[in-house]
């Protein structure tokens, strides 16, 4: 299932232990600067390809990747209510994940990444959201973009990871209205709920692609930071650390090459599709990418739970109404609503999986995947979220009036949630009806 856990990595030849690859990237590198004085082309290329070869094997494993995702989660929990505050992610946590490498995840090997899938891509997601769902959101779709950035064309791609740290943020809605010019578009709209955008490099608008021979047809426009402006409009009740934020432009030039229809990436067509061997890259976009916003609900429900049983194994009632002096583990609603919650948590995370590999399996076989499974698979990451947010419920209301204290992570879990499921594209009654629609034979009204 495109795991890193299946592809060969250095060891330390002492221990035994896998070595991390920027430390395989730094030893790789000479101390002092190479004198090719004397050497043939020929054996200096050589010796460069070794460095490459060497810097592209050192893979982390599964279990290595979430223990660091596991440590950037304490530190998200230690500075979530400050990451609210600021309406963003700062910085100096986003450096964090890069110094782990996990903006690495999804990113194709040619540029320096670990083509991990989205199996593993999803558990890293939810893990680093059990500390805060803010973090947790903002890098899973900064991390995700990797991939949808591999599927641009060749040209695109180099142009983004000439420096291959680079970040994309994005914003999907087709607002964005472009005049064709010579070499590509002028492009002007405003994108709504950009998350993450002060920590992108570039970013992805969506919009209008005039075509030469018909209608324009909405897709991407991808544009540097610098081409375009942020309206800091983000103030809210829910997710206020994602610094989900519009994003303006005003008659800026995007050439050709950085221009993308949707049609493309939902029948798995677009330019990188064709051409990444991995058939990670070959699979119908929505079928899949949306699970990016699904997962850290997964991680706000897991952790929760966590904070729940945490709380409830130490805290005794004081008894106002019923109950008085008892531990609240003994109480029979609360161990209700605890094995509700984790059934809810186990049915959502079941699901996921299984769509994704199925999804998968689909590109492995050079296979276009079905209507009736992309269909499933955006009506199970609506439901998935439904479940999720029934799971936080029951334990936010369990947890009774210290529940709300806003030094409680629980009642952040709480907004988090209910923020994301707002989300157009986990909107149940929107995805539900759309997969109804199918089921009764009638044309599917939204996208899929």
């Amino acid at each position: 299932m495109g795991k890193c856990a299946r592809r060969n990595h250095l060891r330390n030849p002492l221990t035994g232990e896998p070595t991390p690859l920027e430390a395989t990237e730094r030893s790789a590198m000479p101390k002092h600067r190479p004198r090719f004085r004397g050497r043939s082309i020929r054996a200096t290329i050589a010796a460069m390809s070794v460095v490459a070869a060497r810097s592209t094997l050192a893979k982390p494993d599964v279990p290595d990747l979430l223990a660091r995702a596991s440590t950037i989660a304490e530190l998200a929990r230690e500075r979530a209510q400050q990451t609210e505050t600021d309406r963003r992610v700062g910085e100096d946590m986003i450096a964090r994940m890069r110094e782990m490498d996990l903006f690495r995840i999804m990113q194709p090997q040619a540029y320096g990444g670990f083509e991990c899938g989205f199996d593993v891509f999803s558990q890293v997601v939810a893990t680093i959201a059990t500390g805060c769902g803010s973090t947790g959101w903002v890098y899973g779709l900064l991390a995700s973009h990797q991939w949808l950035i591999a599927c641009f064309s060749r040209e695109a791609q180099d142009e983004v990871w000439q420096d291959r740290s680079a970040l994309v943020a994005g914003t999907y809605a087709p607002v964005g209205q472009a005049v064709a010019v010579d070499g590509g578009y002028r492009l002007s709209g405003t994108g709504s709920f950009c998350s993450g955008c002060d920590n992108a490099q570039w970013q992805l608008l969506g919009g209008m692609i005039p075509q030469p021979d018909g209608a324009a047809k909405p897709g991407f426009f991808l544009l540097r930071s610098t081409d375009c402006t942020i309206d800091d409009n983000w103030h809210t009740m829910g997710l206020a650390g994602t610094g989900s934020k519009n994003l303006v432009a005003r008659d800026a030039f995007v050439p050709v090459h950085r221009t993308l229809t949707f049609a493309e990436l939902a029948d798995a067509t677009a330019p990188g599709m064709r051409t990444h061997p991995n058939p990670l890259y070959r699979q119908s976009f929505l079928a899949v990418l949306p699970i990016t916003i699904v997962s850290p609900v997964l991680g706000m429900a897991e952790g929760a739970l966590a904070d729940f049983l945490a709380m409830a194994s130490v805290r005794t009632t004081r008894g106002a109404v019923a109950g008085g002096n008892r531990r609240m583990a003994e109480l029979t609603t609360v161990q209700m609503r605890v094995a509700e919650a984790s059934a809810l948590i186990d049915a959502a995370r079941l699901l996921m999986s299984r769509d994704l590999a199925e999804a998968y399996a689909s590109a492995v076989r050079g296979e276009a995947i079905s209507i009736d499974v992309r269909l499933r698979n955006r009506r199970d990451q609506a439901y998935c979220v439904r479940l999720l947010v029934q799971a936080i419920d029951a334990l936010f209301l369990a947890a009774g009036g210290q529940g709300l204290f806003l030094d409680k992570s629980l009642q952040r879990s709480w907004r988090d949630a209910h923020a994301a499921a707002s989300h157009i594209s986990l909107n149940w009654d929107s995805t539900g009806s759309m997969y109804g629609q199918h089921m009764l034979g009638l044309e599917p009204k939204g996208q899929y």
